[in-house]
């Protein structure tokens, strides 16, 4: 695959998660040439070849599965009989899952919320600014990368894009939003949901989610209070905190 650089740029243009597959090392005798290449989508289009044979099927499926769990995986193959080849030779590759940066969805533009975005910036967060109070716009400064929504409450669940990349933070304006967008992202494929208030507000969303919506799990999915317990009380300092543990999930430490 020579032109694999142009395919590369309009994927990630395009925002389209893909995994690429390179040979990274081979011992002995094997169809494959250091440095071949190979693109694979989430839909299982392929572009390119690291030599075909049961053993690319193989690696297929395993890029597949590098796209949804969003790691990079270094495997080393002996092509025996599992891969019907003969040959013996071993084979390293390298999967790389791209175009795929964290979402953050920051559900209230207060101080806190604003302060978050001023901290995750230059981080690997695509930051999503939202609240639904009309106007509110107007009366922030945030970094040029925070993309701003304010649509309605009615609206997330089509304008938010749910799934393992998704990372939530809710720390609106109203105790009543706070508890409908936390019922939301338990109902969708959610990574992080975090939730600012007290142990008395963790207590209480609890017993509604399980009594009233029919959540068994209750709030043990939610980090609330939400933050790393780092000893800081101003907007400033929780926002720090928040963004911390967020970074940690992130790079599973």
């Amino acid at each position: 695959m020579n032109d694999w650089i142009t395919l590369l740029h309009t994927f990630k243009t395009t925002k389209t998660p893909i995994a690429l597959v390179t040979v990274t090392q081979v011992l002995g005798s094997a169809p494959c040439k250091i440095g071949s290449k190979m693109i694979v989508t989430h839909q299982k289009e392929i572009f390119g070849t690291i030599g075909g044979g049961k053993l690319e099927f193989h690696i297929i499926t395993q890029a597949q599965k590098a796209i949804q769990e969003n790691q990079i995986q270094s495997t080393t193959y002996t092509l025996g009989p599992e891969f019907e080849q003969c040959c013996g030779g071993k084979v390293t590759l390298l999967i790389e899952p791209m175009n795929q940066n964290p979402e953050l969805y920051l559900f209230g533009a207060g101080h806190i919320g604003v302060a978050l975005c001023e901290v995750l910036a230059n981080t690997p967060f695509q930051i999503t600014l939202l609240d639904t109070r009309e106007q509110w716009e107007s009366t922030l400064s945030l970094p040029a990368s925070v993309t701003y929504s304010a649509a309605p409450f009615d609206l997330y669940k089509s304008s938010v894009h749910w799934g393992p990349n998704c990372y939530a933070i809710i720390v609106t304006h109203d105790h009543k939003l706070d508890f409908e967008i936390t019922a939301l992202c338990l109902a969708e494929s959610t990574k992080f949901i975090g939730l600012i208030g007290s142990k008395t507000k963790r207590y209480k969303f609890h017993h509604m989610l399980r009594d009233e919506l029919g959540f068994e799990a209750g709030m043990n999915p939610v980090h609330c209070p939400v933050g790393l317990d780092l000893g800081g009380h101003t907007p400033k300092e929780i926002a720090i905190s928040i963004a911390a543990q967020l970074l940690q999930v992130y790079y599973e430490k």
